[in-house]
């Protein structure tokens, strides 16, 4: 028993001290939008924030999704490398990764060019859909720029090497405000300076991360130089990342669908105001169990790899009751100020009463996301995300979906409605991730890593 307690005090201690710097550090990239859209808001022009937002909205779903799904077998392919010692394979896989990420921007920026399009045929206005194309185009070289930088970040990640990455997301942070100021509200090149200040700072932290790798001892082990086994492994990286991509990008989508629904209800610019003021608080949140996905993502492969299924089984607990006592506290603190919280957001009263209204919702899908991050993370760490692709389509385009369209328009639940039918797919989807996890024949899944890390080998 005193073995058993000891082995759980130390994996504690590893995911504190691997979780806490993943989550800052994601947040910091974040707030590299946040900024850049606050900027737009200071230039007074009521078109151009709509049109810069609904082209976040628009490049998240078609580009950048895309790219982090994909970058997502990394975390099973260079975490279980690792942890089976096969350092070489690690620097391998990375080449491959930025390979085949850097390839597909191409259909993605000519997609791009005809955002405008795009966004009219679906109904929105086209005065605010030029604007989003403008955006979409100048933020081309951003796409670029973020398939190294993933390709880069997972390399890191699944060595457990947090603090370059937490330092370069605080300096380039740093940088990205000057830069931001300058080009959007010093020269005065609006929507075009705010996507190329994207670029730039994105660009800076790829290349300081690129630097780090190739000059740092940490990296001497899984630092390769370019061979011909980087291409010849991309069709096992697409096998993977194909999977993990539709995993991904079928949780974003359901999001985008709920809003584009939500323009469809009566007295649409009050609801959608709330959903989209609704989602950033819950989006804001996401990073922490986004940021433990993560962590038990390393932590799984790399045992799983080294041929550890107990101390695998080991992280899943531990990082989960974390989950678990995180989602427990940060409920009841917005729970405790519901009342008030809205007005954080807006000053019209009729909104904040009614996102007032939805914190018991809010609250339920807080603690759903946190059960969810981690999970989402075993299934990487494990490389079953195959089947986490089949969860996701069905737990939210065979259940949620339908259920928020039936309670919205036909049940007339409106918003709540909406949402009522999202959280559905999420738990649905939980549940599901939950069973595998618990069903998991961990020693088979041990065996299956190895296979994977020392595949090639003679």
């Amino acid at each position: 028993m005193g073995e058993k307690w000891r082995n759980y005090t130390k994996e504690v201690k590893k995911v504190i001290f691997l979780g806490a710097p993943i989550i800052t550090a994601l947040l910091l990239q974040y707030l590299l939008q946040v900024i850049t859209l606050i900027l737009i808001g200071h230039l007074d022009d009521e078109l151009l924030l709509s049109g810069v937002s609904i082209a976040i909205s628009f490049v998240r779903v078609t580009g950048f999704s895309l790219l982090l799904g994909m970058a997502g077998a990394l975390e099973t392919l260079c975490g279980q490398a690792y942890g089976a010692e096969q350092y070489h394979k690690i620097g391998i896989y990375t080449y491959s990764c930025m390979i085949s990420l850097l390839l597909v921007c191409f259909p993605i920026s000519i997609l791009w060019f005809f955002t405008d399009k795009l966004l009219i045929l679906i109904g929105q206005d086209p005065s605010i859909s030029f604007v989003a194309r403008n955006y979409s185009i100048f933020l081309i070289p951003n796409l670029f720029a973020y398939a190294i930088l993933q390709s880069l970040v997972r390399y890191l990640l699944t060595q457990s090497l947090i603090l370059p990455l937490l330092f370069f997301s605080f300096v380039t942070l740093s940088l990205h405000i000057p830069i931001c100021w300058l080009l959007v509200l010093h020269f005065k090149f609006k929507v075009m300076g705010a996507a190329l200040a994207l670029g730039i700072s994105y660009w800076l932290n790829a290349i300081f991360l690129g630097l780090y790798i190739f000059f740092s001892p940490s990296c001497n082990k899984t630092r390769a130089p370019f061979s011909s086994e980087a291409i010849s492994s991309i069709p096992k990286f697409f096998r993977l990342a194909l999977p993990s991509a539709l995993m991904v990008c079928l949780e974003w989508w359901s999001y985008e669908v709920i809003l584009l629904l939500s323009g469809l209800l009566p007295n649409p610019k009050v609801e959608a105001s709330v959903l989209s003021i609704c989602f950033s608080i819950t989006y804001l949140h996401y990073f922490i169990p986004y940021g433990l996905g993560a962590t038990v993502s390393t932590r799984v492969s790399n045992e799983l790899g080294a041929g550890n299924p107990e101390e695998a089984k080991v992280a899943v607990k531990v990082v989960g009751v974390l989950g678990i006592i995180e989602s427990i506290v940060v409920s009841l603190t917005l729970f405790g100020c519901h009342k008030f919280l809205g007005y954080a957001f807006t000053s019209d009263t009729q909104i904040a009463n009614h996102i007032a209204s939805m914190w018991p919702l809010i609250c339920l899908s807080i603690l759903i996301d946190s059960f969810l991050g981690v999970l989402s993370g075993v299934a990487r760490g494990s490389g079953w995300q195959d089947l986490g692709a089949y969860v996701n389509l069905g737990s939210y385009y065979i259940v949620g979906i339908p259920m928020s369209a039936v309670l919205a328009f036909v049940v007339h639940l409106r918003v709540k409605g909406l949402w009522i039918g999202l959280v559905s797919g999420a738990a649905l989807q939980t549940f599901l991730f939950a069973l595998i996890t618990t069903f998991t024949n961990w020693n088979q899944q041990a065996l299956k890593a190895r296979e994977r890390a020392l595949e090639g080998n003679t």
